[in-house]
């Protein structure tokens, strides 16, 4: 008997989506053989899945201090090339069809007039349950509900505001780790550069700080901060001795730290509507939201670093569960061409 083949679309406008597939493939290989398509180019994680597809697809550009730069995102978008991958990919030869939110897949079924399900936390905003900033975004909605359309929906978010959003997968290393707190901080924040930061971080020459940044190449170590590159083992090993957390306002980072039980500050990126989303979401779990680095940042920090943890313990995604549910609930592609049929009648 055949091995059920499936194909998996990653969206690589963060580190987050490949993490989590990463986490997820050993477990996929139970359920058959999995071919990876890698859309975008914003991660700087190494690939560690079998990638037999790539695409420029639609990438993120930051500007300097903490903000998308839309200008940049637009005129790197090209959508002739897109429209030209989505026909290319082979979709009819897989069984399953697994969309981390990518334009170029959900255009591809659509075409191809293929099933597919929408797994990861964007699949989680196809609920008004979820949570949104106090003035919620037209276009922002429209992305999050459109972008990356499928037949079926599994979400992943800090609590279960509905019925298909489930826990945040969680790395094993985590989940099999005691943390400790070696009394630094953390700091992951992709869409600052070093510049908008470093006098803030050298007032508080009492607090150490672990800093993640795309430009460095060697850890190394000035005043009260260490450097450190984009690796994921080295940020795997701070965050789980960090006394806290400063990132952004993604999802699998601050869903990691909450995990374990640390303190986080999130700063979103400036206009980026998901991401505002979830720093309203975990606002509501009591942590420590910043719009925007002001003149006080030092003194914020500092507060923060020695008042009490309050944030909420969150649990981890049963994979095997969650798999397992996916497959059941596949939709069957006669079924969905009757369906169309039937709705055209």
């Amino acid at each position: 008997m055949s091995k059920t083949k499936i194909f998996y679309a990653v969206q690589a406008t963060g580190n987050g989506h490949i993490s989590r597939a990463q986490q997820l493939y050993p477990y996929l290989k139970q359920f058959g053989e999995v071919d990876f398509f890698i859309s975008g180019n914003n991660a700087n994680l190494d690939f560690k899945i079998p990638v037999k597809y790539k695409s420029e697809g639609c990438s993120l550009h930051y500007s300097k201090c903490g903000g998308l730069n839309y200008f940049d995102v637009v005129k790197n978008i090209k959508p002739f090339m897109m429209y030209k991958d989505a026909k290319s990919l082979p979709l009819e030869k897989y069984d399953v069809i697994i969309n981390d939110f990518d334009f170029v897949t959900s255009l591809a079924c659509k075409l191809k007039g293929l099933p597919s399900v929408q797994l990861g936390h964007q699949a989680s905003f196809q609920s008004d349950e979820t949570p949104r900033p106090d003035k919620k975004s037209l276009v922002g909605e429209t992305i999050l509900k459109h972008f990356a359309r499928a037949t079926n929906h599994i979400g992943f978010h800090f609590q279960k505001y509905d019925s298909f959003i489930l826990p945040p997968v969680i790395k094993e290393e985590f989940i099999n780790a005691i943390p400790t707190d070696l009394n630094h901080v953390s700091v992951y924040l992709p869409s600052f550069q070093k510049h908008c930061l470093l006098e803030a971080f050298n007032k508080l020459p009492h607090i150490q700080f672990h800093w993640f940044l795309d430009a460095v190449e060697s850890i190394r170590t000035e005043k009260n901060i260490t450097y450190y590159p984009i690796n994921q083992a080295l940020f795997n090993k701070s965050l789980l001795t960090c006394h806290g957390l400063i990132t952004g306002g993604g999802f699998e980072t601050p869903s990691e730290a909450l995990y374990l039980g640390k303190k986080l500050i999130s700063i979103p990126i400036k206009n980026h509507y998901e991401q505002q989303c979830n720093a309203a979401a975990v606002k509501k779990l009591g942590v420590k939201v910043l719009q925007d680095i002001g003149d006080d940042f030092s003194e914020i920090i500092d507060k923060w670093f020695y008042e009490g943890n309050n944030n909420p313990r969150i649990e981890a995604n049963n994979i095997t569960e969650t798999l397992e549910y996916l497959f059941d609930t596949y939709p069957n592609k006669q079924k969905l061409e009757n369906e169309v049929v039937l709705s055209s009648i």
